[in-house]
């Protein structure tokens, strides 16, 4: 069915999508016309992938559209231009789905640009009425799946309620209406354990993901949830060139990851769409090999740079003390509730790692975390030694 168109010198940053942090040094138109129909395109090889299924519900009779040609498939794609977004979107026109990115209405160009070979709806996705327009006026009448990267820029606590939790919820309407029977989140493994606004705000979706499943056999879902990004670990490059020493909470094991690139997890991701084997399931998911923590992270950019390891150990209780100040000045003055909230994310991913939680043994646990894909941290630090992280911003907020 096609679509029819009518330390003093050390700078500590904020990422853009907090829930895929993995610290210690991160704290804080026209549209084109439809391609021509294309065939499959095979997906990159990967590496063994074992998934939990979700304990809540079992899987549903599979709707059509998985027996369908992609390229007759419609999928609605929404936080298109994120970080992770604008991947998504790469690999879905690769495979050759009918592709429609919903992006706010600023930069047209080069959102244009960036998300090439989809059709681009730009609206608003926090206003459920300006996204319906915006999906009409454009003649979007029928679509199969939703794939949502949505993801709260700070991590504020009004705004991740807004995005992580209402924005994702207008989209899921917005789509239902149309007839789309699937829907993909791109979540966060971080959310085993909440203590953070943007956390709750995101299972309180998934739970609703869950509840509209059982409601409606027809309906499925895959919530992805993913460990660290590449570009979260990535800060200290040109820390470390420069001479300094590489800065890491505790002794340097208080948390690990298996970091995955935006490619592979992109990859994922668009798996998802069209895989039963996904269906209705939790997902986390992390890349290649064996979990990093800190301190082997930064012994492996020191021997990549041919330089002497030198760290510089920060005792995990500055980061309850900034709290505990920024709490007291909350009191006086309301504006400063956001910071508080700042200051409670870096201090989660300086201490929790971000691997599948063993409830049975109460420990994070490697071995139970899923591993895809082929990219490595190790290649992503040679490339940003030799390019910078030219396209791997961290973000806007600054501490110390």
């Amino acid at each position: 069915m096609a679509l029819s168109l009518s330390p003093p010198s050390t700078t500590f940053y904020f990422p853009t999508t907090l829930r895929h942090l993995h610290p210690p040094f991160h704290l804080f138109l026209s549209p084109p016309p439809l391609r021509h129909p294309r065939s499959i395109s095979t997906v990159r090889s990967s590496s063994t992938t074992t998934t939990n299924p979700s304990p809540t519900t079992s899987p549903s009779p599979l709707p059509s559209f998985r027996d369908r040609d992609p390229h007759s498939l419609n999928i609605l794609v929404v936080g298109s231009t994120g970080y992770i977004g604008k991947f998504v979107v790469r690999e879905l026109v690769r495979r050759g789905f009918n592709v429609i990115s919903v992006a706010r209405d600023r930069n047209r160009d080069q959102t244009l640009s960036s998300l090439r070979g989809s059709t681009v709806c730009f609206s608003d996705v926090t206003d459920p009425s300006a996204l319906d327009a915006s999906l009409s006026r454009l003649g979007v009448t029928s679509l199969d799946a939703v794939v949502s990267c949505l993801a709260s820029r700070g991590g504020g606590i009004k705004e991740s309620w807004t995005v992580d939790y209402s924005a994702t919820r207008n989209s899921l309407a917005a789509a239902r209406a149309r007839g789309a029977s699937h829907f993909v989140l791109l979540s966060a493994i971080c959310v085993q354990k909440p203590q953070l606004e943007f956390q709750r705000a995101k299972l309180k979706f998934e739970a609703e993901l869950e509840t509209e499943a059982m409601a409606d056999p027809a309906f499925t879902y895959s919530i992805v949830r993913p460990t660290a990004f590449f570009k979260s670990l990535g800060g200290q490059v040109e820390i470390v060139k420069d001479g300094k020493p590489y800065v890491m909470f505790g002794d340097g094991r208080l948390c690990a990851c298996k970091p995955i690139s935006e490619r592979d997890l992109a990859s994922f991701i668009a798996n998802c769409v069209m895989d039963s084997d996904k269906v209705n399931r939790i997902l986390p998911i992390g890349g290649p090999g064996k979990a990093l923590t800190p301190l082997e992270q930064g012994e492996m950019l020191f021997r990549l740079l041919g330089k002497e390891p030198k760290f510089l150990k920060v005792p995990i209780e500055v980061m309850d003390f900034v709290i505990g100040g920024l709490g007291l000045l909350s009191k006086v003055f309301p504006v400063m509730e956001d910071a508080v909230e700042f200051g409670r994310i870096g201090r989660y991913y300086a201490a929790e790692s971000m691997l599948v939680w063993d409830a049975e043994k109460g420990e994070y646990s490697e071995e139970k975390t899923p591993s895809y894909g082929s990219d490595t941290l190790e290649e992503f630090f040679e490339r940003v030694i030799r390019e910078g992280m030219a396209g791997q911003e961290l973000g806007e907020q600054t501490i110390f």
